[in-house]
């Protein structure tokens, strides 16, 4: 889907109106058109620097504008760290190995130095993707020549409501960083979070801004808030659960060959929640006890919930 065949908002809106066993019909049909209904997409998550971030994105603990407790601060990891790391992922049954740096805009040395672990990484026969702030398109291509598979940006909700979440970085700096990861044939993962206050009209409009994109993203992850004290969401109320399977449903809808990843808030997600996602299309996940900063699913109840659901790793 590109920006000339992106859907109305009136139209994701009807997706999303639609009876809901209707709904999660349409989006596995379309699912086992693309994809083996029974496959998921596992992937490692690793902060490779922490905290101490310019940014004051309301949810995040890494930010210098919020004080939690809930952060352990780090300057970046040795290219030792993240190679072991990697490794032990890729023992874990991580296919894709995904780096973490909170910074607003990485420097030209910061880049040579994720080069290399990109290239440590793909010696380990894994895939790579990086989240590190804005890029400039010279250090996109960069990447690009590390040999980088995904770069991770996401566009948090729509652009109506990111005011009331995000001041120090503009909506559109976050489509100019992922028109120059696109042109520098990196794959794009970009997504949002569901959580923050916005209205479902929020959350259609997010799903029609990443169809607008001139390529659909390869990866699209869709994380529910983990309410992080000392930051001002910590109160933030939940998403009701339908509606959280419900965006996943419309999300397959309009990105039928996208992988649509449950990524942060699952440790908190009951089982029931996680195999309606999946039914709706969600074919990805993280493995790993945490995140960035936030704590994931347990390994053993991973490997519980898929044998009860008949879920495989993708291949």
């Amino acid at each position: 889907m590109t920006t000339d065949t992106a859907p109305s908002l009136d139209r994701i809106l009807e997706y999303f109106e639609l009876p809901f066993n209707d709904l999660i019909f349409q989006a596995q049909q379309v699912h086992r058109q693309h994809f083996d209904a029974n496959a998921v997409q596992h992937s490692t998550l690793l902060s490779i620097k922490t905290g101490n971030c310019p940014e004051d994105c309301g949810y995040c603990a890494q930010s210098v504008h919020h004080q939690s407790d809930a952060l352990a601060v780090t300057d970046l990891l040795s290219l030792d760290a993240v190679r072991a790391a990697a490794a032990e992922a890729k023992a874990g049954g991580a296919q894709r190995f995904c780096m973490g740096a909170a910074w607003r805009r990485p420097h030209d040395r910061d880049i040579e130095k994720v080069a290399a672990m990109i290239g440590a990484v793909k010696a380990l026969g894994m895939e790579t993707c990086v989240t590190l702030g804005m890029l400039e398109p010279r250090q996109a291509e960069r990447l690009a020549e590390a040999g980088l598979d995904y770069y991770n940006h996401n566009l948090d909700t729509s652009p109506e409501f990111y005011g009331e979440v995000i001041h120090t970085r503009r909506y559109e700096e976050r489509l100019e960083t992922l028109e120059a990861v696109r042109k520098a044939g990196i794959k794009v993962c970009a997504g949002g979070i569901l959580g923050l206050g916005e209205s479902r009209r929020d959350r259609a409009r997010l799903l029609q801004e990443l169809a607008k994109l001139p390529t659909a993203p390869e990866s699209i992850p869709i994380n529910a808030l983990v309410p992080i004290p000392g930051t001002p969401l910590e109160h933030a109320p939940a998403v009701d659960e339908i509606e959280f399977a419900r965006t996943i449903a419309v999300a397959r809808l309009l990105f039928p060959s996208s992988y649509l990843r449950l990524a942060a808030g699952r440790e908190r997600m009951s089982d029931s929640l996680q195999a309606l996602c999946f039914l709706a299309g969600a074919n990805s996940i993280f493995l790993g006890e945490r995140l960035l900063t936030t704590n994931n699913a347990e390994p053993s109840r991973d490997q519980q919930l898929f044998s009860r659901l008949g879920l495989h790793p993708t291949t």
